[in-house]
């Protein structure tokens, strides 16, 4: 499909649109079924308290989102904010039979102007959805500044392994996944389009000053299948 007269930020949520319903099912053939794992770490790793209030940013199909919820008791409540129209539909279709609905609220919403006031949410994630936006340091920026002071700012996003040989092992598997995408009944240009944001975005090391510069301290990663996924975390200074 060749889109015309739209913007970057409408082409992008058209193509999610368009790949939303085989959206959690090619993501776990190209994580190989590991990022369910992945989530599991990133969630020991954020120490959620039962009484949060969070935000996850870019919440696709609700994956992420819905993890956090079951981290929460009666007190705690997620936003799952989302661009595009059919993922958050997909994702209120698996919150409505889940025992996490009354803690989940779903928006659609822009990362690049979070639609919520300073201060509102004691952390915010974003999951595998970094890479995709048009400025990935305004949109760390604007979940920093919906975060309280002491608060967290947490990304899980693909990197690029700097082992040589992990690397091209790599670059060959990603090249393969339009391929693979189009004969599972997929537009290829949009995973092709997926993988080359995946392959071009910037490395642990660079995200890691990203989010310093946005004004996050005690930053750190943490790595995740030789360094084909990173996870990052920053806080929020106190006042």
């Amino acid at each position: 499909m060749v889109l015309t007269n739209k913007t970057p930020e409408e082409k992008v949520n058209s193509l999610f649109d368009r790949v939303a319903p085989e959206y959690d099912s090619m993501n776990n053939w190209i994580s190989m079924g590991l990022q369910k794992n992945w989530r599991r770490e990133t969630m020991k790793k954020l120490d959620i308290k039962t009484n949060s209030k969070l935000l996850d940013v870019c919440c696709g199909t609700g994956a992420w989102t819905a993890d956090i919820a079951s981290e929460l008791g009666e007190s705690g409540h997620v936003t799952g904010l989302d661009f595009s129209k059919e993922m958050l539909r997909l994702a209120e279709g698996k919150m409505l039979n889940t025992k996490q609905k009354a803690k989940i609220d779903l928006v659609q919403g822009d990362a690049m102007e979070l639609p919520f006031a300073d201060n509102s949410f004691d952390g915010a994630t974003i999951g595998f959805g970094l890479r995709n936006v048009p400025d990935a340091s305004q949109v760390l920026s604007e979940m920093t500044r919906v975060v309280r002071p002491g608060g967290f700012v947490a990304c899980l996003e693909t990197s690029q392994p700097q082992n040589v040989v992990v690397k091209s092992v790599w670059n060959v598997f990603f090249k393969l996944v339009p391929v693979i995408a189009k004969v599972r009944g997929n537009n290829y240009a949009d995973y092709d389009y997926l993988q080359k944001t995946t392959k071009e975005f910037v490395s642990a090391n660079r995200l890691k000053e990203m989010f310093e510069e946005t004004g996050l301290w005690k930053v750190t990663y943490q790595q995740f299948s030789l360094g084909a996924v990173v996870l990052h975390v920053g806080y929020k200074k106190e006042l």
